[in-house]
């Protein structure tokens, strides 16, 4: 059986991470809109590819394609052209697709709930899940690779080896995302593992967490 955090230290975890995130975390245009078709390609855009290089594609993008109906009827060179400083050329056609969905089954209006956005082509629970939170304000969680080394380390917890897939570390990101400003809870979980808890040599000196965190105590003290 796995052990798992209680509620109560899920929830002094996150207003741990809410108190660095007000202070700390970053602003992108996605992050200050309430369409959700904008915050649904931006997602897509971020996939393995850095936020600040998101930046002036996504703001080239919309500029030009303003909503679903332009983006569905994209010009695939013109497309290509904007997305090509991310190397996304190859995928441009996945954004025009999705597009087209969001189109013709639901008149271009994005879905508000995750079980019908996870069968829009190429948008996982991650993406559904950033679209309800950051979009819709809703209480709904958010599960990367990236978060779950965040768990991880700081819960101590087992995980598979595609841990965004666990029952346990989802339950954990719904216990964690209850409580005032979901939004900001989980966006503080996206920069916190970007900006502090990196995969390689986690910044322990800026980390405001680091005196409960299972992994940094083991760095520390050692196993004993």
């Amino acid at each position: 059986m796995i052990d798992i955090p209680s509620v109560e230290e899920v929830e002094s975890f996150r207003q741990k991470l809410l108190d660095w995130f007000y202070k700390c975390g970053r602003d992108y245009p996605w992050r200050n809109t309430d369409d959700p078709f904008k915050v649904l390609i931006a997602e897509i855009m971020l996939r393995r590819t850095k936020a600040d290089q998101v930046k002036p594609v996504y703001t080239a993008l919309f500029d030009r394609y303003p909503g679903v109906e332009s983006l569905a009827g994209a010009s695939d060179e013109q497309l290509e052209r904007i997305l090509y400083p991310l190397g996304l050329k190859w995928r441009s056609p996945a954004f025009k697709l999705v597009a087209r969905e969001i189109r013709e089954r639901y008149n271009c209006r994005v879905p508000e709930v995750r079980e019908k956005l996870i069968t829009l082509p190429g948008i996982g629970d991650y993406v559904a899940g950033a679209v309800l939170a950051i979009a819709f304000k809703k209480t709904e969680w958010m599960v990367d690779s990236n978060i779950v080394r965040l768990f991880k380390r700081y819960f101590d917890v087992v995980t598979s080896k595609e841990g965004r897939r666990d029952k346990h570390i989802i339950d954990m990101a719904n216990k964690y995302v209850r409580g005032e400003d979901p939004c900001g809870a989980n966006l503080a979980l996206v920069d916190f593992s970007a900006l502090i808890c990196t995969p390689r040599k986690p910044k322990h000196s800026y980390c405001p967490l680091r005196e409960d965190c299972q992994y940094y105590l083991k760095e520390k003290f050692g196993n004993n």
